[in-house]
């Protein structure tokens, strides 16, 4: 466990911040965030930051930057190639009701759907492509993309930081007991990333086979 905290606080900090300005651009895209969520590089340099290792202004404005850009690239994307976009979204998430989640956020809320739809990974995705392709206008979009993308940057940023220094107090408090909860959360967010790839390569497997 001791390795894991150091290889995160060893990151240089440039590479911590193209993550942190990285992950979130990929996400809506990209449709990465549907296997790897962006808030995972945020809350690391909410963490980092915690650590001194970064300002926490740097991260929080990385992280709008790249949601910001992130989001628009799919809003683009989905209104210049349309239901041709549907097409790339892996068929677990239309078998789950993701893409029908994001689908029925968008006719309802509109625009606003870009704001609430950034609390969840599989929404964070998809909602601007949709967005885009049902013909929500541009300028509405980057309003409330802008808004949702500091609302959420700023959130995740802060509560990165305030977990780096809750762990440190429960580590002083309960010595090993404060280690054995961080591996128990970092194994709990390994295992969901390994049956995510294990997914998907089932799925490619099964759309590569003979049909």
């Amino acid at each position: 466990m001791d390795r894991v905290l150091d290889l995160l606080v060893a990151l240089p900090p440039a590479l911590v911040l193209a993550l942190v300005f990285l992950l979130p651009a990929l996400e809506a895209s990209t449709f990465l965030g549907l296997v790897v969520p962006g808030e995972i590089a945020v809350l690391v340099g909410g963490v980092l930051a915690h650590e001194g290792r970064l300002p926490l202004w740097a991260v929080i404005l990385a992280a709008v930057a790249g949601a910001a850009v992130g989001d628009q690239i799919g809003y683009l994307v989905g209104r210049r190639y349309g239901r041709r976009l549907l097409a790339r979204v892996p068929q677990r998430f239309v078998r789950s009701g993701e893409l029908s989640r994001a689908l029925a956020l968008v006719r309802r809320r509109g625009a606003a759907a870009v704001v609430l739809g950034r609390w969840a990974a599989a929404l964070r995705a998809l909602v601007p492509g949709l967005a885009g392709m049902s013909g929500i206008p541009h300028r509405a979009f980057t309003v409330a993309n802008l808004a949702g993308g500091a609302l959420w940057a700023v959130t995740v940023a802060l509560l990165g930081y305030l977990a780096g220094a809750s762990f440190r107090l429960l580590e002083r408090r309960l010595g090993w007991g404060g280690k054995a909860l961080l591996a128990v959360v970092v194994l709990v967010v390994a295992v969901r990333l390994v049956r995510a790839r294990r997914a998907a390569r089932r799925e490619r497997a099964g759309t590569a086979g003979p049909r």
